[in-house]
Order: structure tokens, then C-alpha cells, then sequence
């Protein structure tokens, strides 16, 4: 450490070594040069020279580390990218499996096997969904995954599983026969679909305002690549969320029940993923509870949790809230 004595302006440290000095470190140098091993000129013990005194090696080690961090910070960045893209294609299949548009087998396509079988292998598909839905979505296994992987890297691999799980209830998923109803009059089909499209269109602005790329891993990824911590957002409850605790939940309630033909399958599959929906409710509002207290309670006080209100949640009410993933 150079010491500047107050009052004199600072000068290069150097300036201040005898000449002697300086004529010994030329001939270090010369040493160094001739010998290829740096030796005092005083005692002809070899010289240890720190790393940042210019030792090619150590430059070396150092470049390699830092290109080695950002080779790991874009293969999450990549990582992370290729999930939101499985998410994105799944979803957008899964408009056409559910509304039977446009896709080789659709939820209500014919049946292929005999009842019970089909009904044991679309409940087996769904549970597995339910479970890597919400057991990835608790803090417990987060905390468990984030010692095998970056933290940057969580939100992906939840959405990754879930898309994969989403494939293989495609897949495999089997067409139960019978009707529930069947609406035949165009005009009444055309709105039901209509209301079916809304489903999933809220689904999707209800991610947009709480953040879109934030929900599905991309926005983590993007600041693990700059090198950069995550930070929370604040949550301001914006347009649908004044109205109702959980439109994205509303949306997929939508979605699932506003068809002009329910099949059993069908049936079967409005039932379940609405009953997980009921309970994955109150396992994320007890998660906002227990970060958030009586900020959070006072915004369940206030606005209704599926129903929307005609009042909407008054500007001054509104809360900062740091709103943790949930399994949305």
C-alpha cells in the first residue's frame, strides 16, 4: 500500500525509490532474462512474483476462468432459451388440443381403447402434471434443485418439466367417447368457441402484466448472463388483478369448460385440472401470506379471488408486493 502524506499532491510510488533500488531491479531484470528464473541480486534466493506482477501463466489461468464463467452464463442464457420455447409451442399446440383445432388428436377425438383403461391413463397424466407442478413450485424443493444447478437456471427447469409433462399428456392421452352436450347451432358454437378463445387470450395477458418473461425464466437467465443479481419485482396489482385475485387462474377455468361439445374425457379433464386449480389457490395465497403478512391478507380482504368484483381495488389501496413464482 503507497501512503500519500496529506497535503502533498499524489505522485507515481516510484518516483520516491533511490536510485540504488532501481539499478537492482534492472538487474533482476537482466537475471530474469538470462536465467529465465528471477533471483535478489542481494541474497540470489529466487523470487516469488505475485500474479498480477505480469506472469504469463497466471494471465492465462485468469482469461480462462472468465472465458469459462461466460461459456456457463450462455449455456444458461441458451438453457433457459430453449425452455421458453417449449413452453411457448406447447402452449400454443394445447389451444388446439383442448378446442379441437387443427391438431391429428385432440382431447374429444374418438375413443381407442375401452373406458376404463382410457380413464386410469388420462388420471395417471394429469396427476403427474399435478405433482411436478406444485412439488417444483415449493421453496423446500427449490432451495433442494438450486445446489445442482444455478439459481439463474430454476425457473427454466420447472418450465422445461412442465412443458415435457404437458407433451406426453398429448401423447398419450385417450379419447373416453360419450357426450356430456353437443351444441349443433352454428351461431351458439361460434360464441362458445369465442368465449373458449377469450380463456386462453386472458390467460396470456395475465402473464404480461405480472411480468411474462419473468414467469417463465427468461428474464433470470437474461440477468445471469450480464452478470447481474435477480431482483423481485413489485407487483401493483394492474387492470385484471384490481378486479379479481386471479384472472390467469379465471382464464384457464375459461379455457377449459367453454366448449360446445364435452365429451367424457373432456368432462374428466375440466374436473380435475379445476380442482387442482382450487387447491393450488391456497397453497400459493398461504406462500404470499407468509412473505407478505397483513399486506397481503388486507388485498384478500379486499378484492375476490375467482369471481371478479364491479369495484375495482382503489388506487390508493394498491400494495407494493414482492410476488414470488408460483406455479401459475
Amino acid at each position: 500500500m503507497v501512503r500519500v502524506h496529506s497535503g502533498l499532491p499524489f505522485r507515481n510510488p516510484f518516483f520516491f525509490i533511490p536510485l540504488e533500488f532501481n539499478r537492482a531491479a534492472v538487474s533482476q531484470n537482466l537475471l530474469s532474462e538470462i536465467s529465465g528464473s528471477p533471483k535478489d541480486v542481494h541474497t540470489s534466493e529466487p523470487l516469488v512474483l505475485h500474479p498480477s506482477h505480469g506472469e504469463p501463466g497466471a494471465m492465462a489461468r485468469s482469461q480462462q476462468k472468465r472465458m469459462v464463467g461466460m461459456a456457463k452464463r450462455l449455456a444458461v442464457f441458451v438453457y433457459g432459451l430453449v425452455s421458453y420455447v417449449a413452453f411457448f409451442l406447447t402452449f400454443v399446440y394445447a389451444v388446439g388440443f383442448i378446442g379441437n383445432l387443427y391438431v391429428p388428436k385432440s382431447m374429444d377425438s374418438g375413443a381407442r381403447m375401452s373406458f376404463f383403461p382410457a380413464l386410469v391413463i388420462d388420471a395417471l397424466l394429469l396427476l403427474m402434471f399435478a405433482v411436478q407442478h406444485s412439488v417444483m413450485a415449493r421453496p423446500a424443493f427449490k432451495e433442494v434443485l438450486t445446489r445442482f444447478i444455478p439459481a439463474a437456471a430454476e425457473r427454466s427447469t420447472y418450465v422445461l418439466c412442465s412443458s415435457v409433462l404437458l407433451i406426453a399428456l398429448f401423447a398419450f392421452w385417450q379419447p373416453l367417447g360419450g357426450g356430456v352436450w353437443n351444441v349443433t347451432n352454428p351461431v351458439l358454437r361460434n360464441a362458445i368457441n369465442a368465449v373458449f378463445g377469450f380463456g386462453f387470450a386472458l390467460v396470456f395477458v395475465a402473464t404480461l402484466l405480472i411480468n411474462h418473461f419473468d414467469l417463465f425464466g427468461l428474464r433470470q437467465v437474461a440477468l445471469y448472463l450480464a452478470g447481474k443479481p435477480y431482483t423481485y419485482l413489485e407487483f401493483r396489482t394492474p387492470l385484471f388483478y384490481r378486479f379479481v385475485r386471479h384472472p390467469l387462474y379465471v382464464g384457464w377455468l375459461i379455457a377449459f369448460w367453454a366448449t360446445p361439445t364435452m365429451t367424457g374425457a373432456h368432462l374428466l379433464f375440466a374436473v380435475l385440472t379445476s380442482a387442482y386449480i382450487l387447491m393450488a389457490i391456497r397453497w400459493e395465497e398461504h406462500d404470499l401470506v407468509v412473505v407478505h403478512g397483513s399486506k397481503y391478507q388486507d388485498y384478500q380482504k379486499r378484492v375476490p379471488k375467482l369471481i371478479p368484483s364491479l369495484a375495482p381495488y382503489r388506487e390508493a389501496d394498491r400494495q407494493q408486493v414482492r410476488v414470488p413464482i408460483s406455479a401459475a
